[in-house]
């Protein structure tokens, strides 16, 4: 597998996902002409730690990136657990879904969902959107934007990450 090989993958997956070149490049910390570079395969170069990035918030295995791996685990179970580490009541993956899909935050989970925005990996909220998105048969740019206005409405300290 080469740098184009990557790139042409990386391009795929973001459009699956429904993320833009600038919200890839920001979850995973790269520039965005780093980003178009790779993705064109006009790159010359660029370091495992940074293919690795890109490809962990994209959900992307090596050798060959796919995400079969992916698929079998289940992301909003996953992010609800995430979400409830520190509280008495749990909030469900249907509760969590419910609030990716519509934007707006239930009540008794605000504390929940500020956590998950602001400490959980940034590939679990990915495999959280992609499921959501496919559940709820919504577009995932839909649900991006959701996340965002959930980040906004709770003030988390991550939020320009999801903007």
């Amino acid at each position: 597998m080469n740098l184009i090989d990557i790139g042409h993958a990386v391009r795929a997956r973001r459009a699956e996902l429904g993320l833009s070149q600038a919200q890839l490049a920001h979850l995973s910390g790269l520039s965005r002409q780093t980003l178009v570079g790779l993705e064109t395969g006009v790159l010359g170069d660029l370091g495992v730690n940074r293919v690795g990035q890109v490809m962990a918030v994209l959900g992307l295995d090596s050798p060959k990136p796919d995400t079969l791996a992916r698929r079998k685990k289940r992301g909003l179970w996953m992010a609800a657990k995430t979400a409830s580490v520190s509280y008495a009541s749990e909030m469900a993956p249907e509760a969590l879904e419910q609030a990716l899909a519509s934007g707006d935050v239930p009540p008794p989970f605000a504390p929940h969902l500020t956590h998950l925005l602001d400490e959980a990996p940034v590939p679990i909220i990915v495999m959280a959107v992609e499921e959501t998105a496919s559940r709820a048969h919504l577009p995932p740019r839909q649900i991006w934007r959701n996340v965002a206005k959930l980040a906004e409405s709770l003030s988390v300290h991550r939020r320009a990450l999801w903007a």
